[in-house]
């Protein structure tokens, strides 16, 4: 069995917004996806550099190098940041949010990158998991028993990020999984997980295996429902090529 990771990706600017700070990468080794924050140019800016210092990542990793290279890959955008804002006073207070998935080369292995309220679910065998832990002041009350995950979904400060990658120092989440047959990965801006159900979700991931049918349906979703922020999508499954 030889594993391999399959993936497309789409972004829309949404209804309200007049631009798209989001960006993304969707390769055979690395889908990632970032949200910028911090005025329009400045989080247009920040999620770019985020997405370009990860993107080298995308080749045949070794299984063991994988974590190692995801931190070098945040490091870098987090220096390169930094060096924007000093360049630039007015981009004081930008940043973004980065979510990445590394499949190792063997297909024996996958890292997971975290850090602010972007989201990965994985989809397996038909049930839904939030792999991801929102970096959010709404997800520190939930955890902290103050509010339930429902009363979050509309919470007005579930916008609030408690850290996201903004030229400081951050404490991002890693960790690796084992991949099978049929996994399917979906990687997301808040843009899309505020306004679309998790059980809606796993409805569109079962019922369209056309992976750019179904990263169209769910920004559809989005629309539908006011398009409130912009929206990104990635979709990558793990498919036996033997």
């Amino acid at each position: 069995m030889t594993l391999k990771l399959r993936s497309v990706g789409a972004s829309d600017r949404g209804l309200i917004r007049s631009g798209n700070q989001d960006a993304l990468h969707a390769g055979s080794w690395l889908v990632a996806v970032a949200d910028g924050m911090g005025g329009m140019a400045a989080g247009d800016l920040a999620s770019r550099i985020a997405i370009d210092a990860v993107a080298p990542l995308d080749v045949e990793t070794p299984e063991d190098a994988l974590v190692a290279a995801l931190q070098s890959g945040i490091e870098l955008a987090t220096a390169r940041i930094r060096r924007a804002v000093e360049e630039d006073p007015e981009r004081q207070g930008m940043g973004t949010t980065l979510t990445g998935l590394l499949f190792a080369r063997t297909g024996s292995c996958l890292a997971l990158a975290h850090v602010g309220d972007s989201r990965a679910y994985l989809f397996r065998e038909g049930v839904l998991k939030q792999v991801t832990r929102d970096d959010t002041f709404v997800q520190m009350l939930v955890d902290q028993g103050v509010i339930t995950a429902e009363q979050a979904s509309s919470h007005p400060r579930r916008a609030v990020v408690t850290q996201a990658l903004q030229g400081d120092e951050v404490s991002p989440a890693y960790a690796t999984m084992v991949p099978r047959a049929g996994d399917r990965w979906l990687l997301c801006s808040d843009g899309l997980s505020n306004v679309v159900r998790a059980d809606t979700l796993a409805e569109v991931l079962g019922e369209y295996p056309d992976r750019e049918a179904c990263a169209a349906k769910l920004i559809d979703l989005a629309l539908r429902a006011g398009g409130p922020d912009n929206v990104t999508v990635l979709i990558a499954d793990v498919v036996d090529e033997g």
